[in-house]
């Protein structure tokens, strides 16, 4: 076996040791008990429960040498009539002679070694005359042989008199007490764990967009505060996100009433040349508003509810065809998803509108991920970008170009928007390069 060397035993433990709250403030109240246990143990048995028996074992090794030399000096039945009378009044002995019997040769052992030691070596260090003893075979008595020249000298004394028997009810006790305290330690522990679980949970569907998920400041005092200052914070980060979208909203109606107005001129006005190409300014400044309030209001207020990806897969796939690119679609029929609709579904055809904007080959699949989450990957067959400017292209109105050329339609938040739904909806979008030669989009979505 190979041994660590000094220098890795804190790593190797660290890896080992819980990493939750739970099992860590678990390990500090556990830990400490047992050890506190092993050592009033330890101490007790190596202090006093021994001490204790060695004791009680030289007073019966005397009583039994006292009534082997009394008969080996009178081997008489009336004198071992008189021994016995005594050791039984005086000493709670029961002596009896086994004539012309020998000592048995098997050796049988208690499951704790120490009184069968502690016994011998009393019985050693008292009597000359060969001798046998079992502590097993009568669960309340100790059973010892003496070797006389007509037999064998048997003696049955209590076990109280060769083993202090009130050590297991210490050990009982001490057991209970601390299996008492564990159970208090861990209730409580896992009060105050619950109360950060739950606010973990509050935070965790608040970046989800989940704004009316009921939570109340529960536990000790220093998570009540965070507790508090979390709901302070959602309350001013919602009336930021109300006000923002409110001033978009207001702002793209301010300028839809001019854009309809030019529209309607531009309609009653007779035909010239430049009709087209304003229409198309017109239209371009239309869409580019749509994404700015798109991309300020999020959908953050719709509920979630599932909805089938091969559905909405292929409603990408069909905007997609109508720019001109091919578009296949590789999803199970029956994949769900619990996703808000039409924020989830603005994030598909804008990945989507990327790719056929880039591409002439566009894929779009799913999958059920290992951990109960979702992945969903388009691609297309485009020229791609360079690996280090993916975060690039996801920073609100970046089109990869300096001079943002006006020419291509678009803001430039397309991405943008795609990845505040996946991060909304607790998940991420990462991009990568494709099989097919450009650039994969993965959606990452949690179960």
């Amino acid at each position: 076996m190979r041994i660590l060397p000094a220098a890795l035993w804190p790593r190797f433990l660290k890896r080992r040791l819980p990493t939750s709250l739970w099992g860590r403030s678990l390990l500090i109240i556990v830990l400490p008990v047992l050890i506190m246990q092993m050592a009033v143990t330890w101490v007790f048995f190596d202090a006093h429960w021994q001490t204790v028996t060695a004791r009680l074992s030289e007073g019966l090794a005397g009583d039994i040498a006292w009534a082997a030399e009394s008969y080996s000096e009178e081997p008489t039945p009336e004198n071992l009539a008189v021994i016995a009378d005594r050791a039984q009044r005086a000493m709670s002995l029961s002596v009896a002679l086994q004539e012309g019997a020998t000592l048995p040769q098997e050796q049988e052992r208690g499951a704790i070694g120490v009184v069968d030691r502690t016994l011998e070596q009393a019985l050693s260090a008292r009597l000359d005359q060969p001798f046998w003893y079992n502590t097993t075979r009568y669960p309340a008595y100790v059973d010892i042989r003496v070797q006389q020249a007509d037999g064998v000298l048997r003696i049955i004394a209590p076990r109280e008199r060769a083993v202090a028997t009130q050590a297991q009810i210490f050990v009982l006790w001490l057991t209970i007490a601390t299996v008492l305290l564990m159970s208090v330690a861990i209730l409580f522990i896992r009060n105050q764990v619950r109360a950060i679980e739950r606010l973990a949970d509050a935070a965790e569907a608040f970046g989800r967009g989940e704004t009316s998920v009921p939570f109340k400041p529960h536990g000790a005092r220093e998570v009540r505060a965070a507790a508090v200052a979390f709901l302070a914070m959602r309350d001013r980060i919602q009336r930021h996100i109300e006000q923002r979208t409110a001033l978009l909203a207001s702002v793209s109606h301010d300028l839809r009433t001019p854009l309809t107005r030019l529209r309607l001129e531009l309609a009653l006005a007779p035909p010239f040349k430049r009709a087209g190409a304003m229409k198309g300014d017109l239209d371009e400044m239309e869409h580019m508003i749509d994404e700015y309030l798109a991309f300020a209001q999020g959908e953050a207020g719709e509920a979630t509810q599932p909805v089938m990806v091969a559905e909405m897969l292929n409603a990408a796939a069909e905007d997609a065809r109508r720019a001109g690119v091919e578009a296949e679609v590789v999803v199970a029929d029956d994949l769900t998803a619990h996703v808000r609709p039409m924020a989830f579904k603005r994030a598909l055809n804008n990945l989507a509108g990327n790719a056929a904007a880039h591409g002439e080959h566009v894929r779009l699949s799913a999958r059920p991920l290992p951990s109960g989450g979702l992945e969903v990957v388009i691609e297309d067959d485009g020229p791609g970008i360079p690996p280090d400017m993916y975060e690039e292209a996801f920073r609100p109105f970046s089109r990869l170009d300096p001079a943002r050329n006006q020419n291509r339609k678009g803001v430039g938040l397309g991405l943008a928007i795609a990845r505040d739904v996946a991060r909304g909806h607790g998940g991420d979008i990462t991009l990568e390069r494709s099989d097919l030669g450009g650039l994969r989009a993965l959606i990452r979505l949690p179960g």
